[in-house]
């Protein structure tokens, strides 16, 4: 018989495949390396496949797609209740297979390119600013040490350093008082 549908199971570079027929029957167990992939599909007749939406799960499904199957991405968490037993990437495979089956699954609907790449600017610009905000505050922290406080927010911490500046050049024009007051060649 033909392999129906198939569950697969993303990794970094080893990835877990479950294939069954049309009666639900197991067909294929099969574990592939990245490089793999696409070659075993290529030489697959058209059949539903089902993964996780986790990383890559995009590109893999575009990938996928151009080679005449269809694929649909499923929530993570709506998976997990299909794992028979202990959870490995075999079973998950499985789960997933058992998963993209049923009537009521929702599924993800894969990104485009260009949905990904807004995406991508939007995730990093909020993590610059989480990191700009943790940066601010250790700084806020360390300078409370020293006893200066400034005020909550990183607009505020101008002022922090104003006086830095304003204290380092009454630092540097007292050093250079002192050392002229005192000869260096004495």
């Amino acid at each position: 018989m033909q392999i129906a549908r198939i569950g697969l199971d993303l990794a970094k570079y080893v990835f877990e495949i479950h294939g069954v027929d049309a009666h639900g029957k197991t067909m294929l167990r099969k574990t592939l390396r990245r490089h793999a992939v696409s070659t075993f599909f290529a030489n697959l007749p058209p059949c539903l496949i089902g993964m996780e939406a986790s990383n890559g799960a995009h590109f893999w499904a575009k990938a996928l797609s151009d080679l005449g199957h269809d694929v649909r991405l499923i929530s993570p968490q709506f998976v997990t209740p299909y794992v028979k037993s202990n959870k490995n990437d075999r079973n998950d495979a499985e789960a997933i297979c058992e998963a993209v089956t049923r009537p009521t699954m929702r599924f993800v609907p894969a990104k485009s390119i260009d949905q990904q790449a807004i995406v991508m600017l939007h995730r990093t610009r909020d993590l610059l600013v989480r990191q700009r905000t943790m940066l601010a505050n250790a700084l806020r922290g360390h300078l409370a040490e020293f006893g200066v406080v400034g005020a909550k927010g990183f607009w505020r911490l101008e002022e922090l350093w104003r006086w830095r500046a304003q204290r380092q050049r009454r630092s540097c024009q007292k050093w250079l008082e002192n050392a002229s007051k005192r000869s260096l060649f004495n």
